[in-house]
C-alpha cells in the first residue's frame, strides 16, 4: 500500500501553505502529494482564493526532490488537451520524472460560471474527456521524429511535433476515477494506469473495482495492469480527545466522520485502510483538510503507516 497526501486548496490555502505540506509529506516518507483542481471553494469563503493546480505543481517540482506530484482530478473542461500535454510534460521535466495526471470530465458548474469557463452537457463533457485522454496519451506516445494528428468531434490536431517529451517513458501515469458504471470504467481500461474511487464504502468501492477490471477484460487488457486506489478524508488522533479536536477543527461531526472516512485512533484508521487493501486498493489518498496541522501528518506517518502490512 502506498500512502499519498491529498489536499483541497480551493477551500483556502496559499502556495506557501501547500509548499509546507508537500515538504512535510516528503520528509515524513509519504509517496506523493496530490491536490484537487478547482477554482471555487465549497461551503466556505476559500480565502485567500484559488491557486492553479499546475502552477502549484510546477513550483513544487523544483522545491521537492523525491515525492511524486499530481492532480485528483484535473477537469477536462478547464484546458485544451494540447497545451495541457505540454504543461504536464514540462513539469515532468522540471521534477525529474515525478508527475502524474489525474483527469476527469468536470462536474462543478459553479466554478465554471464564476470564471467564464464553458460548461457543456454531461454527455458532451464525457465526449471531450475521452478525446482529451486520447490526445494527451497520443502526444506523449509519439515516437521521436514522428508527428501526431487527431480528428475528433471537439478537437483536431494536425501534424503536431508532440513536443516537449516528458521524462517518464512511455509517459507520465494517467489516473481516471469516478463512480460511473459504464463510461468511466471503459475510459480507465483504455487509457489509465490507475483507477481511483473516492469517498465510497468498501462495498461500493469493491463493485467499482470489479467494473473496471471487467472493462479491462472486455478491452483485451490484463486487469492486473490497472492500479486500483481509493481517496478518503483522514482525521486521526492519538486518542479519542485528539480525534474529536481534529474533527472540530475541520467542522465535522466525529460520528459522521467515522461512518465513511479514515478516522479515529491510529488503530481504527489502520484497520479501515486494511479493509480497502483487502478488496484490491494498492494506494490510498489521504484527504487532509486542515493544512496547518502538520502534526497530523506526523502522527499518520509514525502510528498508522507502520500498522499496514
Amino acid at each position: 500500500m502506498k500512502f499519498r497526501i491529498f489536499t483541497e486548496p480551493q477551500q483556502g490555502a496559499s502556495y506557501q501553505t501547500l509548499r509546507a505540506v508537500a515538504l512535510a509529506a516528503e520528509e515524513l516518507g509519504f509517496d506523493a502529494f496530490f491536490r484537487s483542481d478547482h477554482y471555487l471553494a465549497m461551503g466556505t469563503a476559500g480565502l485567500p482564493g484559488p491557486t492553479d493546480a499546475w502552477a502549484t505543481l510546477a513550483g513544487l517540482a523544483v522545491e521537492t526532490s523525491r515525492i511524486r506530484l499530481g492532480t485528483l482530478m484535473s477537469a477536462a473542461t478547464f484546458r485544451l488537451p494540447g497545451p495541457l500535454a505540454i504543461t504536464v510534460a514540462q513539469i515532468d521535466q522540471m521534477s525529474g520524472g515525478r508527475v502524474e495526471l489525474g483527469l476527469g470530465a468536470g462536474w462543478f458548474e459553479g466554478e465554471h460560471t464564476a470564471y467564464g469557463i464553458p460548461f457543456p452537457s454531461l454527455g458532451e463533457r464525457f465526449e471531450r474527456f475521452g478525446e482529451q485522454l486520447e490526445i494527451i496519451t497520443g502526444l506523449w506516445g509519439t515516437a521521436d521524429g514522428e508527428t501526431f494528428s487527431f480528428a475528433g468531434t471537439h478537437y483536431q490536431l494536425t501534424d503536431s511535433p508532440a513536443l516537449p517529451r516528458p521524462v517518464q517513458r512511455p509517459r507520465p501515469p494517467v489516473l481516471v476515477g469516478g463512480n460511473g458504471a459504464r463510461r468511466t470504467p471503459r475510459l480507465a481500461a483504455r487509457f489509465a494506469d490507475e483507477f481511483n474511487v473516492a469517498f465510497r464504502t468498501a462495498e461500493d468501492t469493491a463493485a467499482a473495482f470489479a467494473r473496471a477490471r471487467e472493462a479491462c477484460e472486455t478491452a483485451g487488457r490484463d486487469p492486473a495492469s490497472l492500479i486500483c486506489s481509493v481517496a478518503h478524508t483522514v482525521c486521526c488522533g492519538k486518542d479519542e480527545a485528539e480525534f474529536r479536536r481534529r474533527a472540530a477543527a475541520i467542522g465535522r461531526e466525529p460520528d459522521a466522520l467515522r461512518a465513511i472516512g479514515l478516522t479515529g485512533t491510529p488503530d481504527e484508521v489502520a484497520a479501515k485502510i486494511s479493509g480497502y487493501a483487502d478488496i484490491g486498493a494498492e494506494r490510498v489518498y489521504l484527504q487532509v483538510l486542515d493544512l496547518s496541522d502538520l502534526d497530523h501528518l506526523a502522527l499518520i506517518a509514525s502510528e498508522v503507516v507502520p500498522k499496514i502490512s
